[in-house]
């Protein structure tokens, strides 16, 4: 079971995916009451971060206070974490002490007592995109976003490797793109986006 909460900062997504009597968290964006609602009694075995910009990963210190587990995340992440010019909060988000932070780098599966989680580095938001996969779901932040695609002229964006990310996710094979805002998608609606931007990318 997927369940999607609404943050109140630029309306982020967090999701929180069930499995037994486990969970885990996709961003962290949401205050954590909402959070602690949705994961209950279930035992979260991991908190995974799209990427570094504040909306979605402002209250990840909350969530590691609250669950004590760990966050996983890109290696480009932490150089948005420590400062509030990348990661866009105005000065108000910083993260120093990295103690229960996993830096992810390329590709690879995490294989957690519950879940089989695949990651793949993506790029062209932010130097620190990242792609989850888990079962038929990918999450995908704001490299791709409904009709829309993430703004590639913040700090580490990249037309090239914007063009790189969505050519990727068209090969990759899933049924359900949860993205950082706004509804989930199905795969040949994305496929059909993606051309399109792919197309305004090549101009």
């Amino acid at each position: 079971m997927i369940e999607r909460i609404v943050s109140d900062l630029i309306s982020s997504n967090v999701f929180v995916l069930s499995k037994n009597d486990s969970c885990i968290i996709i961003d962290a964006g949401a205050k954590i009451d909402s959070v602690k609602k949705a994961v209950g009694d279930k035992k979260v075995e991991g908190i995974f971060l799209t990427h570094g910009h504040y909306d979605h990963s402002a209250r990840v210190m909350d969530y590691i206070h609250e669950f004590g587990t760990t966050v996983y995340a890109s290696e480009f992440t932490k150089e948005y974490l420590q400062n509030s010019a990348y990661n866009y909060s105005e000065g108000k988000f910083t993260v120093s002490d990295f103690s229960n932070f996993k830096f992810l780098s390329g590709n690879g599966c995490l294989e957690l007592p519950t879940f089989s989680v695949q990651f793949h580095q993506l790029g062209g938001h932010s130097k620190s995109d990242m792609m989850f996969k888990v079962g038929d779901d990918i999450f995908v932040g704001d490299v791709l976003i409904g009709r829309d695609m993430g703004r590639i002229d913040l700090y580490g964006g990249s037309k090239e490797k914007m063009s790189e990310s969505l050519k990727f996710l068209q090969e990759v094979e899933y049924e359900t793109m949860h993205s950082g805002h706004g509804n989930d998608n199905d795969k040949k609606t994305q496929d059909k986006v993606a051309n399109l931007w792919l197309r305004f990318l090549s101009r």
